[in-house]
């Protein structure tokens, strides 16, 4: 189906809906707010509607993202193999929400693919590649829970829509724009915030829940990367920061520590491009942020196959940490801050 086309979307899915036994949700590998906000989101607006579903994740999400309701009841693949795999396979209805490419899945991709649900995805990131069978596809949404809120609303669902919902929307919102600091430009954006405002939420609470939620390892971490890991390219109006493994393991890392780092190179005057770099056991891990119109989604996918969003993406690299820091570097003069490089 033509992706964006809303009101034909609520028709295909709501159909298929009236008719599912087994529904089930499931975001990206390395589920973020947005990703845990949906999920959690739309299995409570199902729930009030008078629909069960069960939200599988790929794997582990930061701890600051527990506090919203419905976490505990989810499945962890990476825990819960067995189960997670049987639960995917006997859906007949599957909604993938903030992926919109069946890899971003991790090791459920193949699942995806041989499972015989009928697969919607909803997702703001450019060019899905079509393997789903109903696709909702807006880039310019700040986020896939301002995408998940539309398909709720013109679904004839405000009802559906009380408080938990409200919540953690509003959390995917806020955590997909760095609160409210890119991606977020649309006033569809903000009519959809006020809208949720409406029913009760506790915006300053939520925040607080996310942002203000960090263990003293994850403050002393960053100290760390700001004074000893942050390295300027003032020629090129960029900074990075790395970790390596051991790094990590020096500062009893646990999996959302890194969180937002990225974003901090990006006050310092004349710096427009930022990026962070994490290593893993078998790969490297690449966030960028920029300011203005430096197009971080073309510098991924064209370095490092990755994408996302014009200011925020992110991609991966199978070499050392250090090689793909100096990659990072030699590829930096095709660029010029502020716009993409000449061609």
């Amino acid at each position: 189906m033509n992706t964006g086309n809303y009101n034909k979307f609520c028709e295909t899915v709501n159909a298929r809906l009236t008719r599912a036994k087994k529904i089930v949700i499931l975001s990206h590998v390395n589920p973020d707010g947005d990703a845990v906000g949906s999920s959690l989101a739309l299995c409570h607006f199902f729930a009030n509607a008078g629909y069960s579903s069960d939200v599988v994740f790929p794997n582990e999400y930061p701890d600051f993202l527990k506090w919203m309701p419905g976490s505990r009841d989810t499945v962890i693949h990476s825990r819960r193999k067995k189960l997670a795999e049987k639960i995917v396979m006997e859906a007949d209805l599957l909604f993938m929400l903030d992926f919109n490419t069946s890899d971003r899945a991790g090791k459920l991709a193949e699942l995806i693919k041989e499972a015989s649900a009928f697969k919607v995805i909803i997702d703001h990131h450019p060019n899905p590649d079509g393997f789903a069978d109903a696709i909702l596809s807006n880039t310019k949404a700040s986020s896939t829970a301002e995408l998940l809120y539309r398909y709720m609303e013109l679904s004839g669902g405000n009802d559906y829509i009380d408080s938990r919902v409200s919540e953690c929307i509003y959390a995917g919102i806020m955590s997909d724009t760095g609160s409210f600091s890119y991606n977020s430009s649309e006033p569809e954006t903000y009519r959809v915030l006020s809208e949720l405002l409406k029913n009760g939420i506790d915006k300053d609470a939520i925040y607080s829940n996310v942002y203000d939620n960090y263990s003293e390892n994850r403050m002393r971490l960053l100290g760390f990367c700001l004074d000893k890991k942050l390295v300027v390219l003032h020629e090129y109006g960029a900074a990075y920061m790395s970790l390596s493994l051991s790094e990590k393991e020096n500062h009893k890392y646990i999996r959302g520590d890194a969180e937002g780092f990225v974003n901090y190179p990006l006050s310092i005057k004349g710096i427009d491009f930022a990026a962070f770099f994490m290593e893993n056991d078998d790969h490297v891990k690449l966030s960028f942020r920029s300011k203005g119109a430096f197009d971080t989604n073309k510098f991924a996918s064209e370095n490092f196959d990755g994408g996302g969003h014009l200011n925020a993406s992110g991609g991966e690299s199978k070499l050392s940490l250090k090689d793909t820091i100096n990659k990072f570097i030699s590829v930096l003069p095709k660029y010029k801050t502020g716009r993409l490089p000449d061609k």
